[in-house]
């Protein structure tokens, strides 16, 4: 069962992924429906970093690692490279987490 769900979800996964190259030029979406997408997207990628970020299994990940977020949110937002901002990030966190701030 689960090698047929995954087998399923890979044929979806590259069905969808192919969908885009083979319909960007005989779909017309209007300005509204992009300009959507785009936020969705946006949405989207924050509720990941959100999760990521502020939960660790069923639990509350402590201060230490979304501050080294949102310090790697910030740096970004400076158009940091983006080495400088994993170190940022890394480094934030790490520090934190050696003075006790779980």
């Amino acid at each position: 069962m689960p090698v047929t769900a995954v087998l399923v979800l890979a044929a979806g996964t590259y069905a969808f992924r192919l969908a885009g190259p083979l319909l960007r030029d005989r779909l017309r979406l209007p300005d509204r429906v992009k300009e959507l997408m785009s936020i969705s997207a946006t949405v989207l990628l924050v509720a990941l970093v959100a999760t990521a970020s502020l939960t660790r299994g069923q639990g509350f990940a402590g201060w230490a690692l979304p501050a080294g977020v949102l310090v790697g949110g910030l740096a970004a937002w400076r158009k940091a490279p983006f080495v400088v901002v994993v170190l940022l990030a890394a480094a934030t966190t790490a520090g934190l987490r050696y003075l006790g701030v779980e």
